[in-house]
């Protein structure tokens, strides 16, 4: 079966009754934070956004609303502000409110099991060079998006978020390094199909690929004198067609991408709907890598979502450079679902049998004589002491030796446990 003939037996489009479920849910809602608005007086406006505003709201078995209050210059502190009208709006409703920590504070309510009001504080700006966070631009990209995708592009749109979603790749936050749903919202316009777009990204090896579908630069080199070089470090330079100076996909880091373009060849070789629906970590396929499976267990004190899922993303990419000193690395699964403050690392390793073990400077002679009398075999390389240390050691065996170790920068670093289940 062909590509084409997949992507047709497939639809992730919400089913009528359950959209206008959410729908109401939604409308009501926003009906009673715009009265809570009006009483207060002051010069803001409420609009939806997200999926649910650009139409590409996807099945899903919990949704989120994005609502944005738009508020005028002389607001001062935005989030503050928000905050406590939100807060006369909970008192009436009984609903419980969560403030959320960000490049600007957010908030978040529980609706029920299905649907979750996620509302964010903006500054209502006519041009976009007026913004003074990137939440500001939101409601330039809902017009964006509105305005050119229409039709069977929404379900291209679809076919996309799934595919990612399901290949672990779906999401800026810092943990995953992967493609927004905005992001993919734009690839989908400027390429016009998923496959497409897929086929195109593939292509991409050691040359970034420049997207530049508004054509605000004459040459795409231009790019990469005009651009900051933090905005460049992405495989793909997506220039936001709502302003010039942002690259859209800039949080898409390498080890991300070569993930996702994995995942596209296998598809296009051999499509399947597979490809679609997430897939839970393999751990028979961890433990047949003819070495010692570990699975650990991460915990942190940090606010749950992109802070806890980043601090527990960088501790593991610090843990498995430590462990990589003595072990080869078979296999590795870091997992992190976006709620609460633990991560799973599921680890598969092979003693390096014997490693090298760096030593003082020879000038240092004082260092280097007791280095010498604490290891029997020492050999001189660049002015530098080394010796051979056998890994008679399992990892079990090394991490416990390691945290008991390392315990104050394992709380530095905002992580409080560390368990081998």
């Amino acid at each position: 079966m062909n590509a084409k003939r997949v992507l047709e037996t497939l639809d992730f489009s919400v089913g009528k009754n359950e959209f206008n479920e959410l729908e109401k849910e939604t409308k009501s809602f926003l009906n009673l934070l715009k009265k809570q608005v009006s009483k207060k007086k002051v010069n803001c406006e409420v609009f939806l956004g997200g999926s649910f505003a650009k139409g590409t709201l996807a099945k899903s078995e919990s949704y989120d609303a994005d609502i944005f209050v738009r508020f005028g210059r002389k607001c001062g502190d935005l989030s503050d502000y928000l905050g406590k009208i939100l807060k006369n709006l909970v008192k009436r409703t009984g609903m419980k409110i969560e403030r959320l920590h960000g490049s600007r504070d957010y908030f978040r309510i529980r609706k029920n099991e299905k649907l979750i009001f996620e509302l964010i504080p903006v500054l209502k700006i006519k041009k976009i060079v007026e913004a003074m966070n990137v939440m500001d631009l939101s409601y330039f990209h809902v017009n964006y998006v509105r305005r050119n995708l229409k039709g069977r592009l929404r379900k291209e749109v679809s076919f996309a978020k799934k595919f990612c979603e399901a290949q672990g790749v779906y999401g800026a936050e810092s943990y995953i390094n992967g493609f927004s749903g905005y992001g993919l919202e734009c690839l989908i316009i400027h390429f016009k199909s998923f496959e497409k777009m897929l086929k195109e990204l593939i292509k991409i090896k050691d040359k970034k690929l420049v997207i530049d579908t508004k054509k605000f630069y004459k040459k795409k080199g231009d790019v990469f004198i005009e651009l900051n070089e933090s905005k460049l470090q992405s495989p793909i330079i997506l220039i936001d067609p709502t302003w010039k100076e942002r690259n859209v996909l800039a949080s898409l880091n390498w080890e991300t991408f070569v993930k996702f373009q994995s995942a596209a060849r296998n598809f296009l070789k051999k499509p399947s709907e597979k490809f679609f629906y997430k897939k839970e970590i393999n751990v028979s396929q961890l433990k047949k890598k003819n070495g010692e499976f570990l699975h650990l267990v991460l915990e942190t004190d940090k606010q749950e979502g992109d802070i806890a899922g980043t601090k527990l993303r960088k501790f593991s990419n610090f843990l498995i450079r430590e462990i990589e000193k003595y072990f080869y690395v078979l296999g590795k699964e870091f997992v992190y679902r976006g709620e609460g403050k633990k991560a799973e690392l599921y680890l598969t390793l092979k003693s390096r049998g014997e490693v090298l073990k760096k030593g003082p400077p020879v000038t240092m002679k004082k260092d280097a004589v007791c280095f010498r009398k604490k290891n029997e075999k020492t050999a001189v390389r660049g002015g530098v002491l080394y010796c051979k240390v056998k890994t008679d050691f399992s990892g079990k065996e090394f991490l416990k030796k390691f945290v008991r170790k390392n315990e104050k920068k394992i709380k530095e670093m905002g992580v409080v446990d560390v368990r081998i289940e």
